[in-house]
C-alpha cells in the first residue's frame, strides 16, 4: 500500500516477551478491518496476544486523532505487523550433568490506522 496518498497514523510496541509467531495469529485477524470492529474481536479472542494489540490499536487511534486531525470514526486497520526482537537466552539443566538452550522470544508489533476515503 503506497501510504504517500492517504493520510495514516501509527503505533509501535517493543521488546513484547510474547512470541512473534503468537502475536501473527492475531494480526492477521484485524487487518483491513474497521477500528470498531477490530476492537470487538480482539476483545473476544482468547490469545495473550490480544491483549497487547488492544493497547496498540487504541495508541493508534489517539494518534490518529491527536496528532493527524483525523476522525476517529472513519479510521480503518490498513496495516499490521510483526518482526522479531532481540531473543533472551536460557538454560534449562537435564540429565547426565548437560544442559539445554531455551529461548524467550520477543516482538516488535506496528499497527497502522488510515482514514477511509
Amino acid at each position: 500500500m503506497d501510504t504517500m496518498d492517504t493520510r495514516v497514523a501509527k503505533a509501535h510496541s517493543k521488546y513484547l516477551r510474547i512470541s512473534p509467531r503468537k502475536v501473527k495469529i492475531v494480526c492477521d485477524l484485524i487487518r483491513g478491518k474497521d477500528t470498531q470492529v477490530a476492537k470487538a474481536i480482539l476483545m473476544q479472542t482468547p490469545k495473550a496476544a490480544s491483549e497487547y494489540m488492544i493497547k496498540l490499536l487504541n495508541s493508534a487511534i489517539a494518534n490518529a486523532e491527536n496528532n493527524h486531525e483525523m476522525d476517529p470514526d472513519n479510521l480503518y486497520v490498513s496495516e499490521t505487523y510483526v518482526g522479531p526482537g532481540p531473543t533472551l537466552k536460557r538454560i534449562r539443566a537435564v540429565g547426565r550433568g548437560r544442559a539445554h538452550r531455551i529461548f524467550k522470544r520477543t516482538s516488535h508489533i506496528t499497527i497502522v490506522v488510515a482514514e477511509k476515503e
